[in-house]
């Protein structure tokens, strides 16, 4: 990991595999770091250039002052591509880092090859949602949040089956900055890409999470029906497929990546 400085602000970049693979890009969800993917980069970087970087407000990148947009981070990943001479890569992010693939692949389609947008919505109302989940946090800290947070993510039986890997993800959202996680709060709750996705003509992958009460499956479908072409997989998981089920996660969307095969509804 390094942290590199982008226009004057501070990102936590990590980059593993050899330098001449294709690149891929992977976003991470809200209140995560870049080690939520740890567990795709060891298989993945065998075939890709993996980059990972901590979005704004997450990790150890800055948390500027907010409110955040989906396109200001939308540009923050265009800036790490950039910063890398890095003119084109496959792109993976999930929930809010699928939130910044959608803006990718409607405002730079050029700078992506495939897209992989997992457990993510184009449009995440009511407000009061996330007025809720922000004044959470301005009274008592990431701590507040972080019980609500893993009980949303992940089924009970995943809990009892993983407790390690719960208090890892503890751990993840507690590290979080406050002042990041209600600037970006503000910009998912600010965001809606309904209609702008339907001029998306890369090839895209979603992945929907069965179980999935923050990004439902009626969500994912509607991203899927909106992209002209796009390819799906149904996982049997909750919110953050890749860590709940990292085996089928990390396969369904290497071989979209791949081009292995066919991917359908």
């Amino acid at each position: 990991m390094a942290i590199t400085q982008i226009e004057n602000e501070a990102f936590n970049i990590c980059v593993d595999g050899p330098d001449a693979a294709p690149a891929l890009l992977l976003s991470n969800s809200l209140s995560c770091d870049l080690t939520m993917w740890d567990e795709q980069v060891a298989q993945w970087k065998k075939h890709f250039r993996v980059i990972r970087y901590d979005q704004r407000g997450h990790g150890l990148s800055l948390a500027s002052p907010g409110p955040y947009t989906i396109d200001q981070l939308g540009r923050d990943a265009i800036a790490v591509l950039d910063n890398l001479d890095i003119s084109q890569a496959h792109f993976c992010g999930l929930s809010l880092g699928g939130m910044v693939g959608m803006w990718l692949l409607t405002h730079a389609p050029k700078r992506i090859m495939r897209a992989v947008l997992a457990n993510t919505s184009a449009h995440m109302g009511p407000p009061d949602l996330w007025n809720g989940r922000i004044d959470i946090a301005r009274a008592g800290g990431m701590q507040a949040t972080v019980e609500p947070t893993v009980t949303r993510w992940f089924p009970q039986l995943f809990h009892q089956r993983a407790p390690q890997t719960i208090d890892r993800m503890r751990a993840m959202i507690r590290g979080t900055s406050v002042k990041g996680y209600i600037a970006n709060c503000e910009a998912i709750r600010e965001m809606d890409q309904r209609d702008s996705i339907s001029a998306i003509t890369n090839p895209t992958l979603v992945i929907i999470g069965s179980n999935d009460p923050a990004t439902t499956p009626q969500a994912g479908r509607f991203i899927h029906d909106a992209i002209v072409g796009a390819s799906m997989v149904l996982l049997d998981a909750g919110h953050i497929s890749n860590v709940e089920q990292p085996a089928a996660f990390t396969q369904a969307a290497q071989k979209f990546l791949l081009r292995i095969g066919n991917t359908t509804a």
